[in-house]
């Protein structure tokens, strides 16, 4: 059954013991609330947002991709994809011999105009298309080059392994604007700050604060993408102005909300 009791959002997963080719396209429409179970596959996966926000979950972390950029999962890593709102969503399923380049890790890429066209065009290719020296060989070629080439961002949110600190996160995931301060959950967690504060350094690579600010903006990528104003959504995230919003979203995101989401 789904987190939200629904059944019929469960996505389900090709049955595929192996791919026909070193690239294999899946395009989907998500409805809103759909979900995966906890998989994994011998294959590399791009997920990539045409619309809506994706999020791929680990047990190191959790990623987001809004439009336009893409969820990189590697081969044999256990994950979940999820989708709070309706997504057009591409995948890539890649072989491990066609991308020897790839990482062991889950990032989050930038989706360059080239890359999207040559997305489109492949998914217009039969699932067997030829090989060899053949055109469709050929825009195979160059994507896997490009998917190289892309750009990594900073939209994952690191999780912490030691049950006390993954108990805070939880609490925070579940509720972002949650104005908590650290010196108040280092009573309920029964330590110092300061033990606290370095123990979230070590286990995330990031401070308490960095942290809680990248929870809020992840957060809120769902309703600007449903249209909610920067005001309510920047109010809602626990800051006190727009203008601070406006601001710290263009440091993780590098754009604007506007110019994310026009």
């Amino acid at each position: 059954m789904s987190p939200n009791g629904q059944l019929d959002l469960q996505r389900s997963i090709p049955d595929l013991s192996a791919l026909p080719r070193p690239l294999y396209a899946r395009a989907e429409s998500l409805r809103a609330g759909s979900w995966t179970a906890r998989h994994s596959h011998d294959w590399v996966q791009l997920s990539y947002a045409i619309s809506g926000v994706l999020g791929v979950h680990t047990a190191a972390g959790s990623f987001f991709a809004p439009p336009h950029w893409a969820i990189w999962v590697p081969a044999g890593l256990e994950h979940e994809v999820v989708t709070s709102m309706h997504a057009e969503m591409r995948s890539l399923y890649v072989r491990r011999d066609a991308c020897t380049w790839a990482p062991d890790h889950c990032r989050v890429l930038e989706v360059t105009p080239l890359a999207r066209e040559l997305i489109k065009g492949f998914c217009e290719l039969p699932v067997e298309y030829p090989e060899g020296d053949s055109p469709e060989a050929r825009l195979v070629a160059v994507l896997l080059d490009q998917l190289r080439a892309l750009p990594e961002a900073g939209f994952s949110l690191p999780m912490p392994s030691e049950p006390r600190l993954l108990r805070l996160c939880n609490e925070l995931v579940a509720q972002p604007d949650l104005a908590r301060p650290l010196s108040e959950w280092a009573g309920l967690l029964a330590t110092s700050e300061k033990t606290l504060m370095r123990a979230f350094q070590r286990e995330t690579g990031l401070s308490f604060r960095q942290w809680r600010q990248r929870l809020r903006l992840l957060a809120a990528l769902q309703p600007l993408e449903q249209g909610d104003s920067v005001t309510q959504v920047a109010l809602g995230s626990g800051y006190d102005s727009p203008s601070a919003f406006i601001a710290a979203f263009k440091g993780l995101f590098g754009v604007t909300p506007g110019e994310l989401f026009r």
